[in-house]
């Protein structure tokens, strides 16, 4: 039999690029096989696929053009009508499912009449330009035209039409040219289907059917949000890439992983020449499913930019201009200095930080290379300041320290929990998922300071939003978990037999106090008692209950304490070990998963072994030849005040922007001016840069090989699509560095470094890069266990035995609001804009947000006499900076909220050091501040300005002096 469909063939059709011309039917999934014959082939699929995916499966290849395999069969073109014997007509083959002992006819002489004059009447209305079309070699009306056999066009262009009509290039990635419509309806699908945004339509009936952004908008005014699914969609030439346009269409393509945020999205880099012209979602990727946002799609200009740092630089002092020097000379450098220090001031003066932005393999080597040649546990990661939390709580709790489902688990949850998180902007592809879901009738609760986009979906089925206080979340956990308790609502046969029944009843008795009720803890958290009762209700008799939450949830003082309470609500209702459940730390950066994963804390070895375990630190004494320290080393705040004290000397820095990212911004900056020998290496002269005595030009994603992990726990591969710029990827100055320091490193590929890893990391045993070739992606665990990996975990056992529930106390936030500060400020970020902002700032993204601003409730500025557009002075007991003020009726009185995208912005210099009393993770979601209208920036700012303005102009002599 031909066609017989199962998921790999799907994987190898996707990953050749062919369209299916409709989806595969979820629902056909384990159902009976469908025998049927197209043009004498027997084919076998399975029932609820359409004729025109079943003679595609067996490459038949029928015409068609409003078909396509992304987006759900329409039936308004009738180019693909086939004849189905003892049927009267020509059905639409995209609309038509299998039937057992159907007899298909899909070529003949009534059915090419049929399509010839359907192009026909197409073609009388589009114009004949395609050798000047951008589309021209790329077009599937042109490549229907060619199969149908149409030759002449009868009409002519006398009448009515809309050849004239203005083209939209307002969106700065892509153009709307209307003239070259056919009103398929893709696009306006797309927007709806795949991205759920609803920004476009069909205007008009007939003849005047033309698609619209908005209320007859342009594109930039509408509520598109430039994913580019419609873009995609598009089969002519109307909705059109400028980079296209401008450099003509690619003809060749790299598969790899975007290297923003952690929903780790695959793409196709598609080359023309050695110039990258555009990044189409890879339809084979197992985290998007061939979608993607503004920022995967068309923010990649930052790659070749001309910011990006090409040459080693060096000096000996901040103060003092930079000097270009080889590689060797820079790291010969670097190496003399690192060893010097040492010398005088001991083993531990010295450390670094590895990266969230750099793959798995350059995380690995730098935390190895601090080991085994600087010979101390000083490493620490951003991840840390983000979601060590998640690591700390989900460990005690459940005994694996990452999220427990795959993103597509999301589209069997009948309730769905979002806490401190914002999906849309921070996370828009699974977003995108979570919408649709939403809209096939799942229930939303989302716990938030803030009114979040979510909360907006289009034909959105049932949502509740807990407005609470920021700084209570550990409160509102409690009280979830005391009406699931005190109203009988556990699943009683898991917990007997999945959980520690002693560690549950010492858990039950503590929650059902009445302190813990949702009415003693209204006035803690503001969220009324019913609302958090029925919310309680939803999760816990829906069915299928989820919890995906962000750094609203670990960025808090009770980060830990908090994800043990989210896991403890998960483990009473049986939410936990199928899917459509589970407990989902959604990642912020591409690479948050495998930079905790790839031992870059003190404490903790590749794979979260500790270093004071003797039998682990055996293996990789072994491995790596060396003694290594068995107590813990210094995390980022400890190196920060070990600095200004006196005893820490020098750091190295792989891809982190810890002058921009870390809170107490002035603190910060006092212990990088402290530093003897400060190494940074990165792609720009960032903010942490502007303080260092060597710069190593760093490597982009596209520049590099190696592999990403997810929030899924998803291993993605990253290949290398251009040279890298510098010459060098990062994994290689890393290595050059551990040779000048005496320690050997003589890998040859990245393939090798990850073959280390697989044989010290329990988890990562059976990963390779052939593997990865061979699946595509992998989800750790993957080992003898698990050869394939594990999509869904805890689903017989945790690998404690037993789950266990913790005790998790509210203890209030010491960073209290009084009549000095009386508003809280929180933080998050935007949709267009990514983290600190060094890549998307150098893009077209500025267009959407160029400047960070401060959100208040409109009765706060009445209080102070502000309107939009006002200059805020914002003091903490940290510090002052000014934003531009925003009213905004999403935040609730008395809470402000800002992003944290642009340097000038000093939105850290106001967050507190107050951190998470387990992992150090800083409370950047609560700080009390006063604020008031200004006319000038902060002393801070004028500082800054003064300090970036000095460092440009140092880089820029260096620059203009090298030969």
């Amino acid at each position: 039999m031909i066609g017989h469909f199962d998921p790999k063939q799907h994987a190898k059709n996707a990953a050749h690029g062919k369209d299916l011309g409709t989806p595969f039917p979820p629902q056909a999934l384990g159902t009976a096989l469908v025998n049927l014959e197209i043009d004498g082939v027997t084919i076998s699929v399975p029932e609820g696929t359409s004729v025109l995916r079943a003679a595609a499966l067996a490459d038949i290849n029928i015409p068609k053009l409003c078909a396509t395999d992304s987006l759900e069969p329409f039936g308004s073109c009738r180019l693909c009508a086939v004849q189905v014997e003892g049927r009267r007509g020509l059905p639409a083959s995209c609309t038509t499912p299998v039937a057992e002992g159907m007899k298909v006819t899909t070529q003949n002489e009534r059915l090419a009449k049929l399509r010839r004059n359907v192009m026909e009447l197409y073609i009388s209305d589009h114009p004949l330009d395609c050798l000047t079309c951008p589309a021209n070699g790329d077009c599937e009306l042109q490549d229907m035209a060619g199969s149908v056999g149409l030759r002449e066009v009868r009409y002519g262009f006398e009448g009515e039409n809309h050849l004239e009509a203005a083209k939209d290039e307002s969106n700065p990635y892509f153009s709307f040219d209307p003239s070259k419509c056919i009103v398929c309806s893709r696009c306006v699908r797309a927007c709806e289907e795949v991205q759920g945004t609803f920004a476009l339509t069909i205007d008009g009936r007939g003849f005047d059917s033309k698609v619209s952004a908005g209320q007859d908008e342009a594109f930039m005014d509408s509520d598109c949000v430039s994913c580019g699914a419609c873009v995609q969609a598009c089969p002519t030439a109307t909705l059109m890439e400028n980079s296209v346009i401008d450099h003509g269409v690619p003809d060749r393509s790299v598969v790899t992983t975007c290297a923003y945020c952690g929903v780790g999205c695959s793409f196709e880099a598609q080359m023309k020449g050695d110039k990258l012209v555009r990044m189409v979602p890879y339809k084979g990727g197992d985290a998007n499913h061939g979608h993607s946002c503004v920022k995967g799609r068309f923010a990649f200009g930052y790659a070749t930019h001309p910011d990006r740092l090409t040459t080693p630089m060096i000096r000996e002092s901040i103060d003092q201009p930079w000097r270009e020097a080889s590689w060797e000379e820079a790291i010969g450098f670097a190496a003399s200095r690192l060893k010097a220090i040492q010398a005088e001031h001991g083993r531990e003066s010295i450390g670094g930080i590895t990266s969230s932005r750099c793959t798995n393999e350059e995380t690995y080597l730098v935390q190895k290379l601090i080991r085994a040649a600087f010979g101390n546990n000083n490493t620490d990661t951003c991840a840390r300041v983000c979601h060590s939390p998640t690591g700390y709580g989900l460990k005690t709790t459940l005994g694996e320290s990452a999220g427990t489902q795959t993103f597509d688990s999301v589209m069997k949850a009948d309730a769905i929990i979002v806490i401190g998180a914002n999906p849309t902007d921070a996370h828009p592809v699974f977003g995108s998922l979570m919408r649709k879901r939403l809209r096939q009738g799942a229930k939303l609760i989302v716990a938030d300071p803030r009114y979040i986009d979510l909360l907006k979906t289009p034909h959105l089925s049932e949502a509740q939003h807990l407005p609470l206080r920021p700084g209570t979340n550990v409160a509102l956990i409690n009280a979830l978990g005391h009406v699931v308790v005190t109203e009988g609502l556990e699943d009683k046969a898991f917990v007997t037999k999945r959980c520690d029944t002693e560690a549950y009843q010492s858990w039950r008795d503590f929650i059902a106090d009445p302190r813990h009720s949702p009415e003693a803890s209204e006035m803690i958290t503001g969220v009324p008692a019913e609302a958090v009762r029925q919310a309680a209700r939803t999760y816990a008799t829906a069915g299928n209950g989820a919890i995906y939450y962000g750094l609203g949830v670990t960025e808090h003082s009770q980060g830990s304490t908090m994800v043990m309470g989210i896991a403890n609500l998960a483990l009473a209702t049986g939410n936990i070990g199928r899917e459509g459940v589970g407990v989902n730390p959604l990642r912020g950066q591409n690479n948050v998963q495998g930079s905790c994963d790839m031992g870059s804390f003190p404490h903790e070895l590749p794979g979260y072994q500790h270093v004071a375990d003797p039998i682990a630190r055996g293996r990789f004494e072994a491995a790596w030849g060396v003694t290594l320290d068995n107590e813990p080393g210094l995390r980022i705040p400890n190196m920060f005040d070990a600095a200004i004290e006196g005893s820490f000397k020098a750091l190295y820095v792989q891809g982190e922007d810890i002058a921009q990212s870390d809170p107490n911004t002035q603190h910060v900056e006092a212990a990088l001016r402290s530093l003897d020998c400060l190494i940074v290496q990165d792609i720009f002269l960032n903010e942490t840069a502007k303080f260092a005595h060597v710069l190593l030009p760093g490597s982009s994603f596209l520049e590099k090989d190696g592999t990403f992990t997810n929030a899924e726990r998803r291993i993605n591969r990253v290949r290398k699509v251009m040279p890298a710029v510098a010459g060098k990827q990062d994994w290689e100055i890393t290595q050059d560095l551990a040779n000048a320091l005496g320690y050997p490193m003589h890998y040859t590929h990245p393939s090798e470094i990850m073959d280390e890893i697989a044989t010290l990391t329990p988890s990562f045993t059976g990963v390779s890069y052939a593997k990865l070739e061979e699946y595509g992606s992998l989800q750790w665990p993957c080992n003898d266990e698990h050869p394939q990996g594990m999509p869904t975990m805890h689903e017989t056992t945790f690998p404690i035995g037993l789950g266990r529930f913790a005790i998790t106390e509210y203890v209030a936030t010491e960073e209290r609001t009084n009549r000095r500060f009386p508003l809280l400020l929180t933080t998050g970020r935007i949709l267009s804009q990514y983290n600190v902002g060094a890549q998307t700032r150098r893009t077209d993204n500025q267009q959407w947000h160029n400047e960070d601003v401060l959100e208040l409730h409109p009765s706060d500025a009445e209080l102070r006499g502000v309107h939009d557009g006002d200059w805020l002075g914002i003091t903490s007991r940290s510090g002052q900076t000014v934003l531009r003020a925003r009213l905004s009726e999403r935040m609730q009185p008395g809470v402000v909220y800002t992003t944290f995208h642009h340097p000038g912005s000093g939105a850290n210099v106001i967050t507190t050091d107050n951190s998470d009393w387990a992992t150090n993770c800083p409370e950047y979601k609560v700080t009390a501040v006063q604020v008031e209208k200004v006319s000038q920036p902060s002393a801070w700012q004028q500082r800054f300005s003064a300090f970036d303005q000095a460092q440009k102009k140092h880089l820029a002599k260096a620059q203009q002096e090298a030969p």
